[in-house]
Parts: structure tokens; sequence; C-alpha cells
């Protein structure tokens, strides 16, 4: 399968999927979904497997290997950087670093910036100080994972990668003729459905990570792990109360303000003390095809000194520790994770996945600007997302009562 039989199959899997969403076929839409999970992890297998044949490629031209006692350099080993041949992703994600360390770059090295970002050499080499350069995938997989670790909401909730504006019929309702009993000499209803438009544009989101020259003198093996964790942190944390706390002005839309402004707040419950009782009707709020997948997110000190301290009427902890399930622990069977975007008090129950989506409009790139006198060099990494709530219903929010 070719990159671009691969990206066509997505874009139909992905356009049925939706289809499928407008019609109200909520099951059959699922199914799609995870047929375009399973097609993203067969072209994972696929480029791996291509990159272990250019390996085998590359050490073609090497002869009589066993009878010469020299050692023979070569091959490409994926993820690492002591290769003399690299190609593809690897030579550019050593590029890219020495690139932002402020190393000299071979014409190679230059070309492989220039290529990757869509410019060309003179371009990049006449503004290279201040040209744009993508992240390399496998660098924004490692902040994606340093961010997701720290906000497991960001991780579960649907993710988009689509350029430009994102936008999805959405079924809000059968007004008339849905399903009924009839009697033999009365004529079955036409089904007449209201539907909406669900729309995601773009906002940027741009970060500042401050390094010393000092400190740019690291390698390039500790330079990238370094720069990964300086930008997961600063994107990780707005991104997150994005999600969660987003007014939508300029930023995503986030699940919190969504639910306090629905009429009568239907769900929303406040409380003085939080009890049994109150978890029990948050999670009879979650509309039932969606309540088999809920997770239960707070912050740090709300699961610690408030969830985790709950008895049921017979006295008994309802908390039950537990790490394996990708929390910290259980609560009705759902899994109770960390996540410090949402505020003290705040106890959120919702299928993540379902009921929120977020899309990424343009990838993640950094840009740097030397200061010379404070010896430092700024690099903005920036991006463009936007996130909204796709069904309320997915969602319960507990929050401690005001005043």
């Amino acid at each position: 399968m070719t990159l671009e039989q691969y990206l066509e199959k997505r874009n139909t899997l992905i356009q049925e999927a939706e289809d499928l969403i407008v019609e109200g076929k909520l099951k059959e839409s699922e199914a799609k979904m995870k047929d375009v999970e399973q097609l993203d992890s067969d072209w994972e297998e696929i480029k791996v497997a291509q990159a272990n044949l250019d390996a085998l490629r590359d050490k073609e031209d090497i002869e009589d290997i066993g009878q010469h006692d020299e050692k023979v350099v070569g091959g490409n080993v994926l993820g690492g950087f002591d290769n003399d041949i690299k190609s593809g992703e690897d030579a550019y994600v050593e590029a890219w670093a020495k690139h932002l360390k402020g190393d000299n770059l071979t014409k190679e090295e230059q070309e492989t910036i220039a290529e990757y970002n869509g410019i060309t050499v003179q371009e990049f080499t006449h503004k290279t100080k201040n040209t744009p350069t993508l992240i390399p995938e496998t660098v924004i997989a490692g902040i994606e994972k340093l961010m997701q670790e720290e906000y497991p909401l960001l991780k579960d909730v649907r993710h988009f990668s689509v350029p430009g504006t994102l936008t999805i019929n959405r079924h809000e309702a059968i007004k008339d003729g849905d399903a009924a009993w009839y009697d033999e000499d009365t004529e079955t209803g036409l089904e007449e459905n209201e539907f909406g438009q669900f729309t995601l544009s773009g906002h940027e989101l741009s970060k500042a990570v401050e390094v010393t020259w000092k400190m740019k003198a690291m390698s390039v093996r500790e330079f990238i792990p370094f720069i990964q964790q300086e930008i997961a942190e600063r994107m990780g944390v707005a991104l997150a109360t994005g999600v969660t706390h987003g007014t939508g002005e300029g930023q995503p839309k986030g699940i919190v303000p969504t639910l306090k402004e629905q009429e009568e707040t239907p769900q929303v419950i406040e409380y003085e003390s939080l009890e049994y009782k109150d978890l029990t009707n948050a999670m009879s709020k979650i509309h039932s095809s969606l309540a088999g997948e809920v997770a239960i997110y707070a912050n740090n000190e709300t699961v610690w000194n408030t969830l985790a301290n709950i008895l049921d009427k017979n006295g008994r902890p309802i908390f039950i520790p537990d790490v394996t399930t990708g929390g910290v622990g259980r609560i009705f069977g759902r899994t109770v994770k960390v996540d410090g975007s949402l505020k003290d008090g705040e106890v959120l129950f919702g299928n993540a996945k379902k009921g929120y989506y977020l899309n990424t409009n343009e990838p993640m790139k950094l840009v740097t600007q030397d200061f010379a006198r404070k010896r430092i060099t700024d690099y903005v990494a920036y991006g463009i997302y936007d996130g909204d709530v796709f069904i309320p219903q997915a969602f319960s929010l507990l929050t401690l009562q005001e005043g």
C-alpha cells in the first residue's frame, strides 16, 4: 500500500463514519472509526517494514564483508542517532536538532530540512534564523506522550488532523415520525429530522522556551529529550486547559463552560460536601448509549482529599486504588484519572472519545530567535488547534458550590 492509497482509503473511511453519525447510526460509526484505527496501525507497520528494507538496501554495496577485519559502518537503525548513513525521519530529526542548536549543517542536511518544510534550500539558508520548521513526527510523538501523561483527558478526546475548517453534520433530533405503534388502518408517519453543523476552525497556540547558550552545547541525543520536555510542559497545560475550561474565544471551547452554559444546566451538579449520592447522580446524567466508556477525571488534590474519602452507606470507601486500568483507582468500576487541568473540587464524568472533538489544523512548528547580550535563544513553538463538545450528554460535572 502506497502513501496515496493509504490517505485515500483513510479519507473514505472518515467520510463514511461522519455520514453514519449524521444518520444517527452511532454503533456503525464507531465500527468505521475502529477501521480507521486499524488502517493507521497497518500503515505504521508498513512504514517500519519499508524502513527496514531501505536499511538492507543501504548495505547492498558492501562486498566481501566476511573477508575483512575492518568494522563495517552503515545501515539504518530506527530511532537511533549513531548511524553514519541515515534516511527519512531519522535524518530530519538530527538535521532539525542541529539547526536548532545553531550547529553548522552539511549541504545534505540543509536539503533535508528544506524538503520536509516545503521550501527551497536558498529560502532556508537565507532565513535560517527565523524560518519556522516542522517539528519531526517522532519528536511530536514524544511531546504528545508527555502531555497526555500529565493530562489524560487530552489523550482520551477524539483527535482529528484536518487542515482548514473541519465541518461535521450532526444529527440533533427526530422532530416527528419516530418509531411508534399504529393500528392497521393508520398510515406510518414520515420521519422529520433536525440537523446541525459542528464546526472547528483554528486558534493559534504558542509558547516560548528560553534556553541558555551554554545549554545549547549539549549533544543532539541530550537536546531532543530536553526540548520535548520543555515544549510539552508549556504547550500541554495550555492545550489541556483549553479542552476543559476554554472560552471558545481565540481558543477551544471547554467542556466545563459548555455544560455550565446549557439552559438549566442539566449536566451540572453543585455540592457543599461531596457524598455518595452526588456521584450516583452524576453517573445517571450520562446518556445510556455512552455510559460504557465513561472515566472520572479530577485533579490530584480532589482525588485524594475528596473522592478517596467518600464512604458508602455501610461505611466502606467507594474508591478502589488500582493503577492497572490507566488511572489511579476505580469508582463504580470506572477508571479515575488525575488530570491537572481541572480545578479543585471539580469532578468530571465523561466519555471523552465520543463527547469531545479536537482538531489539529496545522502541525506544531518551531522558530528560534537569538539574544546575544543575554546569551539565550528563544524557541517559540506554535500550532493551530480547535476543539468543542460534540455530545454534551457524554459528560456530567460535579462542582463545589460557590459562596
